[in-house]
């Protein structure tokens, strides 16, 4: 599961990157300036062999644009090194991952190791590296960068309850409460219900009064380091609200839920790998948007040197703002021969 900002740019400001954020709308691409692209010996095409038809839950539109993905490639080129040639990448679904809400970081490990089960860490470990990258370029941090980074985390986790219902009809609020404390919070509830309090208003108040919201960079860092584990130190509390007032409180009491990556947690992954990351997003007719709008591309640029080709992510977006209740799977990036410049469909 993934959790996108609309303004992908709230982010990529909070923490200066080489290049800023931006969707890359689909454009083909003038073949005259391809003429200096390598050929490179590498897998035919035909060898790709993932296709799109196999990949449940797509409509038609989405899999005919997807599948010229895969038929004409996409070009990259170095953002920091202008000189070196441009490359070209044919996208090939890599395999669905669990919906456990690791999805963002399982599907990481299999796009940088081909599709199969990455040896030597997991999805958790990849997580506590990412929450530990955050916490990093935190402490270096300016203080205007810090606080742009605690008002995209707000945006997302605490968001302001009196604005937003142009946009979502439930807004979420997501507190993290230690383990150790669920018998004391429980206690506390009963006690309100005793007195006359409604279950889920007591537990609204309880929660809200002793838990921490997730509204700032040391309270993000916890909340990203859950993974549903019984060995995480907290739980996830997510408070729902319509714009009449409190919708229903969601108390995980299994302590099962994790954490979803959103878009600082992608640019970590990024800083991570020393590599770019792009989220190829695809809607259906949910979206209200037609076939030649249907597939977008969200970068997420490192805070360091890149080091090696990008890496790139596949979501099928619900709704259409593409935020929250997305699931991440990895794509398969097959750099080949370009045969024909006119075959390419996207430049990042």
């Amino acid at each position: 599961m993934g959790k996108l900002l609309c303004d992908s740019t709230a982010v990529a400001e909070a923490f200066p990157s080489p290049t800023s954020m931006a969707i890359v709308p689909w454009r083909e691409v003038n073949a005259e300036s391809l003429d200096s692209v390598p050929v490179v010996d590498l897998p035919d095409h035909h060898q790709i062999k993932a296709s799109w038809d196999d990949v449940p839950g797509l409509e038609d539109q989405q899999r005919r644009r997807l599948q010229r993905l895969r038929s004409k490639g996409v070009l990259w080129r170095h953002p920091q090194d202008k000189d070196s040639p441009p490359v070209v990448f044919y996208l090939s679904h890599g395999g669905e991952v669990s919906a456990d809400g690791n999805c963002l970081f399982t599907a990481s490990m299999r796009a940088t190791t081909g599709g199969v089960a990455a040896r030597g860490g997991d999805a958790r470990d990849l997580r506590r590296r990412v929450v530990g990258r955050f916490l990093e370029g935190l402490r270096s941090a300016t203080g205007e960068t810090k606080e742009a980074v605690e008002v995209a985390i707000r945006h997302m986790y605490s968001p302001d309850l009196k604005s937003g219902w142009g946009v979502h009809v439930v807004q979420e609020v997501k507190l993290v409460a230690k383990k150790e404390d669920r018998v004391a919070l429980d206690s506390a509830i009963v006690e309100l219900v005793q007195l006359g309090m409604q279950r889920e208003m007591a537990a609204e108040s309880i929660y809200k009064e002793r838990c921490i919201p997730v509204n700032d960079g040391s309270s993000w860092a916890k909340y990203m380091s859950i993974s549903g584990s019984s060995d995480d130190e907290y739980d996830i509390i997510t408070l729902q609200y319509t714009e009449e007032g409190l919708f229903t409180v969601d108390e995980n009491r299994e302590g099962h839920a994790a954490a979803f990556g959103d878009d600082i947690a992608i640019e970590c992954l990024a800083t991570e790998f020393n590599r770019e990351i792009f989220v190829v997003q695809a809607h259906g007719s949910d979206a209200m948007v037609d076939e030649e709008n249907c597939v977008f591309f969200l970068p997420h640029h490192p805070r360091s040197h890149i080091m090696g080709p990008p890496l790139f992510l596949f979501m099928k977006g619900t709704g259409w703002c593409g935020a929250g209740a997305d699931h991440y799977e990895p794509l398969i990036a097959y750099p080949a021969s370009l045969v024909s410049p006119e075959k390419v469909a996207v430049v990042l």
